[in-house]
């Protein structure tokens, strides 16, 4: 077999680095979130995101799988402080998971990591539904803060997708 020809062409590498990304604005103290792909057409959602000491995140229920790497600090979920992610740790989260994430108020400095969404997060408030993320909901909240002269739009990987039909007409005569 020879080399297949690229199906898919790109005049550059598809990259972001953290180091020179827009950081959103967050609602949720001690927080800050750099998208880096954001696919609202097949809901996953990859962000690299510090939480300060003391960042307490609402509690959530995942409809589908995360994949988190943590790269500094410590952390944990309320509901399992027997497991602390910690520089190096790599977490799994199944579907359909509840819990609640942490950063020790004592810590000595942020927590920081990259996570792969896939689904939504549906947040809650103590038993209260609070509101749902996901990578249309995130990439609306950049589109309106851009429109509202809030930040400049950011850099990050979005397919070029997009609901609706092919450009040629593919059906038989």
């Amino acid at each position: 077999m020879s080399l297949p020809e690229a199906t898919t062409k790109q005049d550059r590498l598809l990259t972001i680095n953290i180091n020179d990304a827009i950081e959103l604005p967050s609602d949720l103290p001690g927080t800050t979130v750099i998208p880096l792909f954001l696919d609202r057409e097949n809901g996953v959602w990859v962000l690299y995101a510090k939480f300060e000491p003391g960042c307490v995140l609402p509690t959530h229920f995942h409809t589908g799988t995360v994949h988190f790497f943590t790269t500094k600090g410590q952390w944990n979920y309320k509901e399992h402080p027997e497991d602390p992610q910690t520089p190096g740790s790599y977490l799994y989260e199944p579907g359909g998971s509840v819990h609640t994430f942490t950063v020790p108020e004592d810590a000595s400095e942020a927590a920081e990591g990259f996570m792969v969404v896939h689904g939504a997060n549906v947040n809650f408030m103590g038993k209260d539904f609070l509101n749902i993320m996901d990578a249309g909901a995130i990439e609306q909240s950049i589109l309106d803060a851009v429109k509202a002269d809030i930040m400049p739009m950011p850099k990050y990987i979005r397919p070029n997708g997009g609901a609706g039909f092919s450009t040629a007409d593919k059906t038989a005569g």
